[in-house]
Formats: C-alpha cells, sequence, structure tokens
C-alpha cells in the first residue's frame, strides 16, 4: 500500500493506482474525456491534470501512479487554468452545435467547460472539415463534433476486439475513423453502438427513428404494436432521474399507450419462445452425437445476439454452423405479431407495424437483414433505443414519475423469469437450463432458487457444468451426462473463448455469447455513462424481477403452451422451422 496526500488528505491505496484513482477514492473528482474503466490509460485529452509538488510539469493523473509521500493538488489556480486552456482548445475544433445536439443534455464536454467557468472561446480558427457518416442502419458518426478523446477507439479494439475505428493522421489532421477515411458499411463494424455509448459528445450516435415511428403512429390507417426488451425496465427510470437499477416496467407499460401505440407487447413473451425451441435443438444436436454417431456441430452457441453474429460472420465463420438457428427475441415476436397475432385480431399483415424498443443499435442492423422476412414482410419495421424511448416520452410531455404501472396486453405480452433474465450476461444460459434440465429429468432444477451462480456476474469468461440425471425414457441417452457450458460476454472475450476452443484448450456442449459488457443492460442503447457499478445495478433488478414472478421456467407459460397447441403445433416443426430460425453466411473483412 501506498500512503498519498491529495488536497492535504492523506489516502493509502494499492501500490501502482494512479492518481485519478486515489483521488475517486477520496471522492475527490478529477475531470476525464479519455479514460475508460479497466483500460490501460492513455492520457490523451489532458483535461485530468494535476499538480504533483517537485514536478516539474502538471501531470495527467489518469496515467501517473502514486508514489509514497507524494503531494498532489488537483484545484488550485495553475490547475484549473491549464484545464480551462484544454478545454477551451478542444472547444476551438468542435462542432457542437449545442443548441440543436441531441446530446446537450448529455455531453460530458459541456459539463466540464461550465464546470470550468468556460463562457467563450479565445482560441478561433480554421476547424476540420466535416463528415457524417450515416451508412448503417444503426449508427451516424459526426466528425465535426470529434474531439479525438480515442474512447470509441479503445472500446472498439480492446472490448470487442474489432478494430473499425483507428486515429488517422498527426496533429491538427488527426482523424478517428475507419481506415482510408471509409464509412462504417464498408469495413468489418459489428453495429453494437458501444463507441456511442462511451462517445463523452456527440460524435457517434445511434441512428434516430422517432419521426418515422411517430409518422405510422399518427397515420391512423396502421395497427402499431410494441415489444420491450427484459434489460429496457431496469434502465430507462435513468432517463428521468431514477437511479440505476430501479425497476419501471408499470410505468413503462402506461407511458408507451399514452405515446399512442395500439399494443403493448413483451419481448420477453419471445425470449421465453427461444427457450423452448433453442433448448430442444440443444438436445436434438445432443442426441445425434451420442446416440446416433452422426457429425453435428457442437458446442451450440446462442444466436440472440446480432453483434456477435455479425462478428461471428467477420471473423470466426467456421463456426456458423455451429450457431444456433433461432432467431432473436425480437425477431421471432416481429413474425408472430404479423402472422399469429394478426390472424388473431383479423388484422392484414401488412397493416401491422412492428416497433422494438432494445438496449441494442445492433438491433436496428438486425431488423433489416434479408433473412428476417419470415411473414411475408419485413417482420420488424423500427427499432428504438433505450435513450430514443426516454426522449420521446420526454419531448410528448409525460410526467413518468407519476404515472400508474400498466399491464401488458394478451397474448404476447405474458412472460417467465426466465425471459428476464435474458438481460444479463449468463441469463440465457441459465433460462435454458432451468428448461432443459426440468424437461429430461421430469424433476426440479437443482438449485431451489434457479440461478447457476458460476455463469453470473461480470468475469469476462465464465463455465459450469451439470450432471444430468435419472432422465425420463425418451431422454435416457443423457443420463449421467455432464453438460459442459460456457458464458462470454464482450466480444473480446468471445474471441478468446473461440481461439481456446479451436486450439483444443476447451470443450462445452452449449455456450452463451453476448456482444455488450453485463450484456444486454450494458448495451449500447441504453442510457449513459455505464460503467460496472451500473452494469451491477441493473443486474441486480433484473434478478429481483425474476425473482417477484409466479412463473420462472419458460416451458410453464401457457402462453407459449397455447400458442404451440393452436398454432406452431411442436418445436422445430415445419411452421416454427419458417417463422423461427434461420441462417447466417460469412462476411468479407475490409
Amino acid at each position: 500500500m501506498t500512503k498519498v496526500l491529495i488536497n492535504h488528505q492523506e489516502v493509502e491505496v494499492p501500490a501502482g493506482a494512479t492518481i485519478l484513482e486515489a483521488a475517486r477514492k477520496l471522492g475527490v473528482e478529477i475531470p476525464t474525456l479519455c479514460y475508460l474503466e479497466g483500460k490501460l490509460p492513455i492520457g490523451a485529452c489532458r483535461v485530468c491534470l494535476v499538480e504533483v509538488e517537485g514536478a516539474k510539469r502538471l501531470v495527467a493523473s489518469c496515467s501517473t501512479p502514486v508514489t509514497e509521500g507524494m503531494r498532489v493538488h488537483t484545484n488550485n489556480k495553475k490547475v484549473r487554468e491549464a484545464r480551462r486552456t484544454v478545454v477551451e482548445l478542444i472547444l476551438s475544433e468542435h462542432e457542437g452545435a449545442c443548441q440543436y445536439c441531441t446530446r446537450s443534455e448529455d455531453c460530458e464536454l459541456k459539463k466540464i467547460a461550465s464546470h470550468l467557468g468556460i463562457e467563450d472561446v479565445h482560441y478561433k480558427g480554421e476547424k476540420p472539415p466535416v463528415h457524417i457518416d450515416a451508412s448503417t442502419p444503426a449508427l451516424v458518426r459526426d466528425s465535426g463534433k470529434c474531439i479525438k478523446c480515442r474512447r470509441c477507439v479503445t472500446v472498439c479494439r480492446e472490448v470487442q476486439g474489432v478494430g473499425a475505428l483507428f486515429p488517422q493522421n498527426r496533429g491538427y489532421k488527426t482523424v478517428i475513423g475507419p481506415a482510408f477515411a471509409m464509412d462504417l458499411d464498408h469495413v468489418a463494424c459489428v453495429q453494437c453502438g458501444q463507441c456511442a455509448a462511451i462517445c463523452p459528445v456527440g460524435a457517434i450516435q445511434e441512428k434516430n427513428d422517432i419521426d418515422k415511428v411517430w409518422e405510422v403512429i399518427e397515420n391512423g390507417t396502421k395497427h402499431v404494436v410494441v415489444q420491450t426488451a427484459p434489460a429496457i425496465r431496469a434502465a430507462l427510470g435513468e432517463c428521468f432521474g431514477y437511479s440505476p437499477g430501479t425497476l419501471v416496467t408499470g410505468k413503462m407499460v402506461t407511458a408507451l399507450r399514452r405515446l399512442g401505440f395500439n399494443a403493448v407487447f413483451d419481448t420477453n413473451f419471445a425470449a421465453d419462445l427461444t427457450i423452448i425451441e433453442e433448448g430442444n435443438e440443444l438436445l436434438t444436436r445432443l442426441k445425434k452425437a451420442l446416440v446416433d454417431k452422426e457429425p453435428v456441430s457442437l458446442p451450440m452457441f446462442t444466436s440472440c445476439s446480432p453483434g456477435w453474429i455479425k462478428f461471428a460472420e467477420y471473423y470466426y465463420p467456421e463456426f456458423l454452423p455451429n450457431l444456433s438457428t433461432c432467431k432473436s427475441p425480437q425477431q421471432m415476436f416481429g413474425a408472430l405479431a404479423k402472422t399469429y397475432y394478426a390472424a388473431q385480431k383479423g388484422i392484414k399483415p401488412e397493416d401491422i407495424v412492428v416497433v422494438s424498443v432494445m438496449p441494442c443499435t445492433a438491433k436496428k442492423f438486425e431488423a433489416q437483414r434479408p433473412e428476417m422476412n419470415a411473414s411475408g414482410f419485413q417482420d420488424v419495421d423500427y427499432v428504438l433505443t433505450t435513450r430514443e424511448l426516454g426522449f420521446m416520452i420526454e419531448s410528448a410531455g409525460i410526467d413518468f414519475k407519476n404515472l400508474e404501472d400498466g399491464q401488458m396486453d394478451s397474448p404476447l405480452g405474458l412472460s417467465t423469469g426466465a425471459a428476464d433474465i435474458f438481460a444479463n450476461t449468463g441469463g440465457v444460459m441459465e433460462a435454458a437450463l432451468r428448461t432443459v434440465y426440468e424437461v429430461v429429468t421430469g424433476r426440479e432444477f437443482p438449485s431451489a432458487d434457479l440461478r447457476l451462480a458460476p455463469v453470473e456476474g461480470l468475469k469476462g469468461i465464465k463455465a459450469a457444468s451439470l450432471v444430468i440425471q435419472g432422465t425420463l425414457p425418451e431422454w435416457n441417452f443423457l443420463e449421467n451426462v455432464e453438460v459442459k457450458v460456457a458464458v462470454a460476454h464482450g466480444l473480446a472475450n468471445a474471441a478468446d473463448l473461440l481461439d481456446q476452443i479451436k486450439e483444443g484448450k476447451a470443450s462445452f456442449h452449449f455456450i452463451e455469447i453476448m456482444t455488450c459488457p453485463g450484456g444486454c443492460i450494458g448495451g449500447g442503447g441504453q442510457p449513459r455513462y455505464t460503467d460496472d457499478s451500473v452494469r451491477l445495478a441493473r443486474i441486480n433488478a433484473i434478478y429481483q424481477e425474476d425473482a417477484g414472478k409466479k412463473l420462472r421456467k419458460s416451458h410453464t407459460n401457457p402462453q407459449i403452451q397455447k400458442l404451440y397447441e393452436e398454432y406452431l403445433k411442436k418445436p422445430l416443426g415445419e411452421r416454427s422451422h419458417h417463422l423461427l430460425h434461420t441462417h447466417y453466411h460469412e462476411r468479407t473483412k475490409v
């Protein structure tokens, strides 16, 4: 441990800790723009400058380790003036357009400038040329707003292992973007939106579909339904001042009705359906491997995360046969809304508009994939992020905090706790095993609280095993089989796991992969800024939602049972295969 004085207050921190970490332990806030929790600091923005007694110049607190007896000043006149100069220089190149920038109230640069008392920019001159990249369905890049903090570069390369964004050129001519000044649709971008989630300004944002949704709601000739992903209910409240992890499920439903949607449904219904189809697919593959001795692609990977799917198409096409053929819950819902629901309501499929509210920008891309039209139409028409929904509610003048709790509509609104935990890393695995274990054994899941602790939490790669004993006759080939499972979240972790499997260093039967850190609760479309403390708060809220439900296993959902009786007939059947399953194809990297 190392003792250091910060603003005359003593604090003890582990050897090697930075001044920034020591200050935060004391509750002293130092502004940052380039810093990312848990990643090697690069000291690029220089906003976190502090004075160390005896040092020749001010130092970047994010990248300077403490030493025994170090004396640090974080807010004296010298420090304040230096920070003000740094921020004014950043502002001199920044095309902020704060009057109408959608990030104006959520802009870290604006907040820091305000705290520093900056009322005018003293450095005025040429600004870099502006390029707007709206080439993808999910994201928009505005180079004029970019402050070259390199956060997006760090998260894309180190967290996601994609590397679609790079700093190019030097000095004033530095540009952050894809190689050779290409647009995002020409490079191996998975559109996960983590760059948008950590951008301190408005240089990278989700593509806004709010006006399109308003247009169809107000059209009057369309039946507009909305589905909400499980992660939304634990994060939407943050848009209205609630602390992270506050559940606002009922208020969200009421707000959506007041916005004018004809029906409010739960993506969780389709998540329960996904478990039934995916669980049966896993059992079918295991039977082929263990009984029929047929070649089969194992381990089987989950397929509900569109960023992961695109990552596999670009970087690991050899594993595409291992992907579950199940569509994501979003796409299953869309296909059912324009077939099963349309028939029940007597509405023409072409007159139904499906809007999704998702924590994920990649869902915007997924909805437009050519494979996603099993209903005969585009299954999901528009996708809004959590942030976009929050903006819609606020702009409509709805007093969110004082709304009464509403209930989801039927028949696509009833769900189990197993569907809720789809939002968390490890949740899809837990939900699947709850059903698979009981289907093949006829007995209760061995954990009393239905939790599988080894696959929970924020560790990047997690593994567990479950011995299945006393199986029912039709599944006796699994008696005493140790089913090995793994979970990875964040695509760099996924790549590490895939490489271990390729090299023969790891062997599993079933693997869950989520694109974003923490799973969907940390998605690129969630309220920002998201760090591990926020992720954990949201995760805990989702498990609280699960624990509070009477039905906690997907196969016990009576509406799912009715769907099979009336319409789908059986899991993996002909109609299920047509509406709920698909295949993916290799993509060429630039």
